[in-house]
């Protein structure tokens, strides 16, 4: 559709400077509120089945009942409106409905600032300053929360039968509990798809993990469809093991490699580091487990007199650290580490380092899931939280 030359040289009959055009009482304002109304006039029209004035809409049971009043928030600055009404009061206007106080996508910014990091107050502050409305905190919230829904719909989709690897690691976040506000973990699952995607299956807060808390997600994600997982990577979840192999008997726990290494130097001096990592990579670099633990038995003929919780850790992890060496190298690349899921968290890090402290776990859900949603969309996927 094109504006007539004539239409437009009307429109700008008055103009003399920019202020006249997009000032707060300029040219788009006053047009928006214009075609607003006539386009809610004309949804009437449509309803009532006659144009205003024609005398066939005389005797046909409703008629037009003047206009009641109302503001709408749009990205630029408040609007107040006339809304046609019917006598019998059953019209229900389409383009901004009964009961909507906001218009041109001004929830999807408040979810997208939400989403950025941005707390209720930075929000609050920032329509104020940029575009002179005045929102309130519970308004902020009721649409934030909106996005609650759709985190449940996510949290409960169907899954793929089978994923050859999932990738488990939490973060950390004070969340308000009961009054008192507490240190929880938010886990996440990052699975390799059989078609060389990445995946984000769930999120779960807990605030302390263990067999029974590990049985009830393993329980959970059976439930969504999966029936077999090859490997599992994780960094020492207490009960883990346990949990997924009551569920899930043949899948392959392998502990994190590169996170074992690091608790491993944290116990040394720093003119012994590079020796003692150049040591250890003999361990986990190693063809076979029966040559890694040939390494082992060196590093600590070597080091245990300096560093002897090292060589303890090592072996107390032993169980969960062999199946990495049956891999081959492309395979051993890909669960050496739990690097792919811990770049994601550094990014959830990064949006919920600005919050104190979350008032509750849906609170602290939204914004994960959003940030979540925020990776996927920069990706190209639609369908699902997906990191590729």
């Amino acid at each position: 559709m094109t504006i007539s030359k004539e239409i437009l040289d009307e429109l700008l009959a008055g103009y003399k400077n920019p202020e006249d055009l997009t000032g707060p009482d300029g040219i788009f304002q006053q047009l928006k509120k214009a075609l607003i109304e006539r386009a809610l006039g004309a949804e009437l029209t449509y309803y009532l089945g006659y144009e205003k004035g024609d005398p066939v809409g005389r005797n046909t049971g409703n008629s037009r009942n003047g206009h009641s009043f109302k503001t709408i928030k749009t990205k630029d600055k408040a609007i107040a409106i006339e809304v046609p009404r019917d006598r019998n009061g059953a019209f229900e206007p389409q383009l901004i409905k009964k009961g909507q106080t906001r218009f041109d996508g001004f929830d999807e910014k408040i979810i997208s600032m939400y989403a950025g990091g941005m707390t209720v107050r930075d929000i609050q502050s920032h329509l104020k300053d940029l575009y002179g409305i005045e929102v309130s905190p519970d308004l902020i919230s009721e649409v934030t929360d909106a996005v609650i829904q759709e985190v449940r719909e996510w949290q409960n989709r169907p899954l793929d039968a089978v994923y050859p690897i999932i990738i488990f690691d939490a973060i950390r976040v004070k969340i308000r509990d009961e009054g008192v506000v507490r240190n929880k973990a938010v886990y996440l699952a990052l699975a390799f798809t059989m078609g060389g995607t990445k995946d984000v299956l769930g999120l779960w807060i807990e605030q302390t993990e263990g067999a029974k808390f590990w049985l009830r997600v393993m329980n959970e994600l059976k439930n969504r469809g999966i029936q077999d997982v090859l490997i599992a990577v994780v960094d020492g979840l207490k009960g883990f093991p346990e949990a997924i192999n009551s569920v899930f008997p043949q899948t392959v726990v392998q502990t994190c490699i590169v996170h074992l290494v690091r608790y491993s130097l944290n116990f040394v001096s720093w003119k012994d580091r590079k020796a003692v990592a150049a040591d250890l990579k003999k361990v986990y670099r190693a063809e076979t487990a029966i040559l890694a633990e040939a390494n082992l038995t060196e590093f600590e003929g070597k080091w245990d007199g300096k560093y002897p919780t090292i060589g303890q850790s090592w072996r107390r992890n032993w169980e969960n650290v062999i199946p990495f060496f049956v891999f081959p190298e492309d395979i051993r690349r890909i669960i050496y580490t739990t690097n792919a899921i811990e770049s994601l968290n550094m990014r959830l890090r990064k949006i919920t380092k600005n919050r104190g402290h979350f008032p509750g776990d849906d609170s602290a859900s939204k914004l994960i899931y959003l940030t979540l949603r925020n990776v996927s969309k920069k990706e190209g996927v639609h369908n699902s939280v997906s990191v590729n």
